[in-house]
């Protein structure tokens, strides 16, 4: 994969992480069971910022250590095969907690 095509999936991960923060910034936990386009929006963006991810060789991975990339790879997998069974508290505290971790390295890595 070019440079370039590497830098477009960073910045698609990064701007769906973005989102996905703005969408729950006045909300609570609880409007995740109550608001059905909420988790919907969620899920949807959680899935295509591991997409992203899944499309950057291992080689390149390895560049950029500060990515937890297995793990968004496999929330992306969880997310489509396991659509059924997704746990909405979890889902709330890797938008909340996770997320905002992973947004530093990536707007670092984007910048360069």
């Amino acid at each position: 994969m070019s440079q370039h095509e590497n830098m477009v999936c960073l910045k698609h991960m990064l701007d769906h992480a973005l989102e996905a923060l703005e969408m729950v910034c006045s909300k609570k936990r609880e409007d995740l069971d109550e608001e059905r386009k909420l988790n919907l929006s969620l899920v949807r963006l959680l899935e295509i910022i591991g997409e992203a991810a899944s499309r950057i060789s291992r080689e390149d991975q390895k560049k950029y250590p500060d990515i937890p990339w297995p793990e968004v790879i496999s929330l992306r997998n969880r997310l489509i095969h396991g659509y059924d069974q997704v746990d909405f508290d979890i889902l709330w505290e890797i938008v909340t907690k996770d997320l905002p971790v992973l947004i530093n390295p990536l707007k670092s890595l984007i910048s360069r």
